[in-house]
């Protein structure tokens, strides 16, 4: 790749301000003259847009203008590398890596056959127990016992999440909509959550885990957390430790009992997750790692030697403009 190639595109930026900061500071590290990108549908009330070098709008994802529209963007503002961040792009980015391609462009992406898996709470479920880590049970909507958790078999936000403890907290749409399914509720008195970052190389081998606990939790996102060494890291570590195809960040959820340690698989994000600025600020420097492989073709050693006990508190800021 030519050094002209190697400004950076990450897509859907939204309120992704510490991810943009991140990929921006350590480009220029590498690149002097590097320049760091966003594209969004409304980039305009992006707050991550406003802190990029500029920004570039696109249509939605399910248009069939939208893979033709980033590689127009990319073409013409010499991009090497595209960084995806939300799961509704990830299938399309990556059934399309060979387009790409083409044109000396690349897209940290895992393989299709992975993306499809991971957005279905069932073949989820199956990916756990194929490894050998514990599940969470399924309920049918006529075979259930109390409490009980509601939540879309597709996605990854908190949205239509339900605890019900009673017949009475039951309405009609919880039965009708396919979509949503029910599970075993996992008591938070007796169990917490997890969530991992986990980087996986070119090759697909397992290069760094950082596991983080969920203190406390706002629209799906963690707004509490702390990093932690633990009994869950070795489980990552000996069960994810290579799968051909899996490339890049992603994030995995588990709770884990807190008198044994022993942990129940949740689910998995094949992109970077809402609370990687903890991990990032605890020695997990994804974003130069992404640079050095994809960029400069570096091969990445394991790395372990980031900060236990970081604790990341977030708040909101604003940006102004005028």
């Amino acid at each position: 790749m030519s050094m002209e190639n190697k400004n950076i595109l990450v897509t859907s930026a939204g309120r992704r301000v510490s991810l943009v900061k991140a990929f921006k500071k350590e480009l220029k590290k590498y690149c002097p003259n590097g320049k760091l990108f966003v594209v969004d549908q409304d980039p305009e009330l992006s707050a991550a847009a406003q802190v990029s070098d500029k920004y570039f709008k696109v249509c939605n994802v399910n248009n069939s203008e939208y893979i033709d529209d980033l590689i127009s963007i990319c073409i013409y503002n010499a991009i090497g590398l595209i960084i995806p961040t939300i799961d509704f792009e990830l299938l399309k980015l990556s059934e399309n890596i060979n387009r790409f391609e083409e044109y000396n462009i690349q897209v940290v992406v895992s393989n299709p056959e992975w993306i499809d898996r991971f957005s279905s709470k069932i073949k989820t479920k199956k990916f756990f127990e194929d490894i050998g880590i514990p599940v969470f049970s399924f309920y049918t909507k006529q075979n259930y016992k109390f409490p009980l958790f509601i939540k879309p078999i597709s996605g990854s936000s908190s949205k239509e999440n339900y605890i019900i403890n009673s017949e009475k907290d039951f309405t009609k749409n919880h039965f009708t909509n396919d979509e949503l399914a029910f599970f075993e509720y996992i008591d938070p008195n007796q169990f917490d959550e997890y969530t991992c970052d986990l980087y996986f190389n070119k090759k697909g081998l397992l290069t760094c885990t950082i596991s983080r606990i969920r203190i406390s939790i706002r629209g799906g996102e963690i707004s509490k957390g702390r990093t932690i060494k633990n009994n869950l890291k070795r489980i990552i570590e000996s069960k994810f430790n290579y799968f051909e195809g899996l490339r890049g960040p992603i994030t995995v959820q588990f709770f884990m009992n807190k008198q044994d340690e022993s942990v129940i698989g949740i689910e998995v994000n094949p992109r970077f997750g809402g609370g990687f600025p903890l991990s990032y600020e605890a020695g997990g420097n994804y974003p130069k790692w992404i640079i050095e492989e994809y960029l400069f073709n570096k091969q990445l050693d394991y790395f372990d030697d980031w900060e236990e006990n970081l604790l990341m508190l977030r708040y909101d800021k604003a940006i102004f403009i005028r």
